[in-house]
């Protein structure tokens, strides 16, 4: 999880695979992960809660499409601020956290502090957005960028 630090855990073998065919497609019965990586059902399961209690794997959870949701418009925020006290970071990421439209926010090294992922209905929407955002946390720049297209999207990691 974003900004926690967590031991190395070994993974063999059998554990990428498990990780490949669960990335893949997770709602899938144990009987078929387990015949698609060549064992049987208990080992792969022992494996998979030791996973999930190391921390590699989070709960199952569904992938939405956002344009089946109306959510066809994706700005990425990039911020820039003068503040960088512990106070305004608590209150900037409190603010990121209670709003859901906040897809993925990223603290940056260079020129620009922060990169959010935006998904919201339209640009009303953005601005409805982007004001609640002010008004709660002083910046110094914001530029919001239209994705006019998304090439590419995975959730899968290389494993």
């Amino acid at each position: 999880m974003a900004g926690e630090t967590q031991t190395e855990v070994r993974l063999d073998a059998l554990d990428r695979k498990i990780l490949r065919e669960m990335q893949r497609d997770a709602s899938r019965s144990l009987e078929e992960i387990a015949r698609e990586v060549g064992s049987s059902k208990t080992p792969v399961w022992n494996r998979i809660r030791k996973m999930r209690e190391a921390g590699v794997m989070g709960p199952p959870v569904a992938v939405v499409d956002p344009d089946a949701l109306g959510l066809e418009a994706c700005f990425f925020v990039l911020i820039r601020t003068s503040e960088h006290e512990a106070e305004w970071q608590r209150r900037f990421l409190a603010a990121l956290k209670a709003r859901p439209e906040v897809q993925e926010a990223h603290r940056l090294a260079g020129d620009i502090d922060y990169i959010l992922k935006v998904r919201v209905a339209n640009a009303r929407a953005y601005d409805v957005f982007y004001q609640a955002l002010i008004s709660e946390v002083r910046v110094f720049n914001v530029t919001a960028l239209l994705s006019m297209e998304e090439l590419k999207s995975e959730t899968a990691l290389p494993v």
